[in-house]
């Protein structure tokens, strides 16, 4: 999953970028609003995350423009204004979240992590012949719900939208299972095999590290 990320704080911008590329994410940093405005314009991304404060224009100021080309893009505001206004003009503009500073890393990935699943899960994805719900978390060929368990349509969503890159092992785990559960890698495997019947050609091993949907052979 791609983000871009507009911060001003030199520091912070490499603390943010170096945490969320350890969580798997691809990111894309702006330490000003114009180069964050040719950034989205050049590189369709999952997610972006603002500061607020700025030179030259507020992060506010930028998702306007943005807002009113059509883009919609989840959004996540990270600022140090703690009044009620701001917040509230924050989401009038279209934002997905926001984010007091300090920011806590921790908070900040399942803060990510949860507006982008409410994103996908507004969808229906179709997948050539399939129409994967996100929402119902359940998987169609034509009008035929088929045998799929929710768990594996998890997984199905998750090599779909990574877009052709590879998704780890350890994505996998830290998605389909909470912290308090156990992972199992034996399940994961028959989730594989229960998809392969459906797409044998487009999920692809990459042996020792993970898996990878191919989008061309759907």
């Amino acid at each position: 999953m791609k983000i871009l990320l507009l911060e001003d704080d030199k520091l912070f911008n490499e603390t943010l970028e170096d945490f969320l590329e350890e969580e798997g994410f691809e990111l894309y940093t702006a330490l000003d609003p114009y180069t964050a405005l040719d950034l989205a314009y050049e590189h369709k991304v999952d997610l972006y995350l603002f500061d607020v404060n700025l030179p030259y224009e507020s992060g506010f100021d930028l998702l306007e423009k943005l807002r009113h080309a059509g883009d919609t893009t989840p959004t996540i505001f990270l600022t140090s204004r703690d009044d009620k206004l701001s917040m509230i003009q924050g989401f009038g503009i279209g934002a997905d979240d926001y984010m007091k500073k300090p920011i806590d890393l921790d908070e900040l990935h399942l803060r990510i992590k949860a507006v982008l699943r409410r994103q996908t899960r507004t969808e229906k994805l179709t997948l050539g012949y399939y129409c994967l719900d996100c929402n119902a978390k359940k998987l169609y060929k034509d009008e035929t719900l088929l045998n799929v368990t929710s768990k594996a349509v998890d997984l199905l969503q998750l090599l779909y939208l990574a877009k052709g890159e590879v998704v780890t092992m350890e994505t996998i785990e830290s998605e389909l299972w909470h912290s308090n559960e156990e992972v199992s890698l034996g399940a994961i495997r028959v989730y594989i095999a229960s998809l392969k019947k459906f797409f044998p050609t487009a999920i692809e091993n990459i042996r020792g590290v993970g898996y990878r949907f191919i989008l061309s052979e759907v």
